[in-house]
């Protein structure tokens, strides 16, 4: 991995999930590992920020009415009911941690189901950088992680999926898809390596 054609994907770093107002912040079943995830997280990003690896951020946000949302089942399901990603609303504003980054943060909107790559301008951005090797931290690890990762992966980019830097909704969850699904595709691994690896 090389920090010239890495690049870090974020997904879903939004006050629905990682603030304790959020609308599914309880969805999330450990609240200290949501804090640890967004700690890890910005200690990475400040560790890259001198590189020249871009920080994508790709938001998922939907119109009042969720029109977008055809007859949606699960999740999407569940944020529609809820209201959670509403335009405009607190709850879909990204982290504030992440927007005192400034312009060393893309953000990529567009996004409206579990695929960050889908609707969005993530590849375009990928291909224009040269990047080969893609860093994907966030939430939920089942659901927008995961497909990122298989999505990516079906580009033929290299996939890092960093363990401590994602969240699921229970524990099992995250130690069962970290441990069986993900390294059929991906490298599992964690801020730290990375850190170690890019500046080695």
């Amino acid at each position: 991995m090389d920090a010239a054609t890495t690049a870090v994907i974020l997904v879903g770093y939004q006050n629905d999930y990682f603030s304790a107002e959020g609308i599914l912040h309880s969805a999330l079943e450990d609240n200290r590992r949501v804090q640890e995830v967004l700690h890890n997280t910005l200690n990475l990003l400040e560790a890259l920020k001198p590189s020249s690896v871009p920080f994508i951020h790709t938001p998922i946000v939907f119109t009042e009415d969720y029109s977008e949302l055809l007859d949606p089942v699960g999740i999407l399901k569940i944020i529609k009911d809820t209201g959670a990603f509403k335009r405009g609303a607190p709850g879909s504003q990204t982290v504030p941690e992440l927007m005192a980054l400034g312009a060393r943060m893309l953000s990529l909107p567009g996004k409206r189901g579990l695929n960050c790559f889908s609707n969005t301008s993530v590849h375009e951005h990928l291909q224009q950088a040269a990047v080969t090797d893609v860093l994907i931290a966030g939430a939920v690890t089942s659901l927008c992680i995961d497909t990122a990762g298989r999505e990516a992966a079906d580009l033929g980019y290299r996939v890092h999926i960093l363990e401590d830097c994602m969240v699921a909704r229970t524990s099992f969850e995250q130690e069962y898809f970290a441990k069986e699904i993900m390294p059929l595709y991906a490298n599992v691994t964690d801020s730290q390596a990375v850190i170690a690896q890019l500046y080695a």
